[in-house]
């Protein structure tokens, strides 16, 4: 017989929607993952689609010569040449823009005003001083940041599930061997090691993610393990043992359904964690910077360029912004989740 836990999940998001802070933090939360995740549609300098009289053209997803639109060069269009937008607003063509004619990584050569230009109609917050538009960097950050974040939240908590419920639930020298393990693991310089795989690989997502991961379920192992040695005590563990049924049976069915309502806790605050991670190794260039927009990098151009208040003074309010909400979910959590 399935055991049903005092503290059930459903349960939980029940205490959870009672909280109306938290659920406003979620909301917006969601809001502004949304609005990252369609980041194209929302901030480009180059159009969504241009119809000419030979077809549709994708300048997004395809090259676009300016023969194709009628010009002279066979080099790429520049979509900020006010002679490409006189090509494309002749009779016959037209273009789809984005709401935002702004790019993270492109720059407008045609821009009147030096890197960094300041707040204007065409870039309401300003360029960086190599003259990307702001506002793009702002929304293209947020989506790394967020994805980057649970990606790294999610493989911590499933690493840390995994290696918890296993030294919790057969203890003995299983458990011993674990603790000597997350003692070893606890004991390496995770910043040292950055910097060294950073002297061997181009520094990207890919390698920042697979090297903080393998440090981020320390802290998780612990709570499940202690949760495991609680559990595996219980009478329905002993029920389900004299029924016969297999150690992965009684974990998966019984024991770590019974022991999430810890992990969901967390999850916001290392989801905060690994965004002020990713967000620290790109201020001190040991992120993808150059590779994307982050909030690292647009933090750092703002420390050299104090008097450019506009591009690191609206990173420093959204990376706050983001992390009060993550705290706040996380905080309504622990509420629901804390007796009555």
């Amino acid at each position: 017989m399935m055991h049903r836990s005092t503290r059930p999940t459903h349960a939980l998001w029940r205490r959870f929607r009672r909280q109306p802070r938290s659920i406003a933090a979620l909301a917006m939360l969601c809001l502004l993952f949304a609005i990252s995740l369609g980041a194209e549609l929302i901030a480009s300098d180059r159009p969504l689609v241009i119809g000419t009289p030979q077809g549709v053209v994708f300048p997004g997803h395809q090259k676009t010569p300016e023969t194709l639109l009628g010009g002279a060069l066979e080099s790429n269009a520049d979509f900020n040449d006010p002679a490409v937008i006189t090509l494309i607003s002749r009779e016959g063509y037209w273009a789809l823009w984005p709401l935002h004619r702004g790019s993270p990584t492109g720059v407008n050569l045609y821009r009147p005003t030096a890197s960094p230009a300041p707040p204007s109609r065409a870039h309401p917050l300003g360029t960086d001083d190599r003259g990307r538009d702001v506002l793009a960097q702002l929304i293209y950050a947020t989506r790394t940041a967020l994805l980057f974040g649970m990606s790294l939240a999610a493989a911590g908590t499933v690493i840390g599930l995994m290696i918890g419920a296993l030294q919790g639930y057969f203890g003995g020298r299983t458990d011993l061997f674990g603790q000597r393990l997350v003692e070893i693991w606890t004991a390496l310089p995770e910043l040292y090691l950055l910097i060294i795989l950073t002297a061997f690989f181009e520094p990207s997502i890919w390698v920042i993610g697979i090297v903080l991961s393998i440090f981020s379920w320390i802290g998780l192992s612990d709570v499940i393990r202690a949760e495991m040695l609680r559990l595996r005590e219980t009478d329905y563990v002993a029920a389900a043992r004299a029924l016969g049924l297999s150690h992965a049976q009684i974990l998966i069915r019984h024991l770590i359904p019974n022991s999430l309502a810890p992990l969901i806790t967390f999850f916001p605050f290392r989801v905060a964690a690994a965004i002020f991670a990713l967000s620290s190794l790109d201020f001190l260039g040991l992120g993808t910077s150059g590779q994307g927009a982050s909030f690292g990098a647009l933090i750092a151009q703002g420390k050299d360029n104090l008097d450019a208040w506009w591009i690191g003074l609206p990173a420093v309010a959204l990376l706050t912004a983001i992390m009060v909400l993550l705290v706040i979910i996380g905080d309504g959590l622990k509420e629901a989740l804390s007796p009555t």
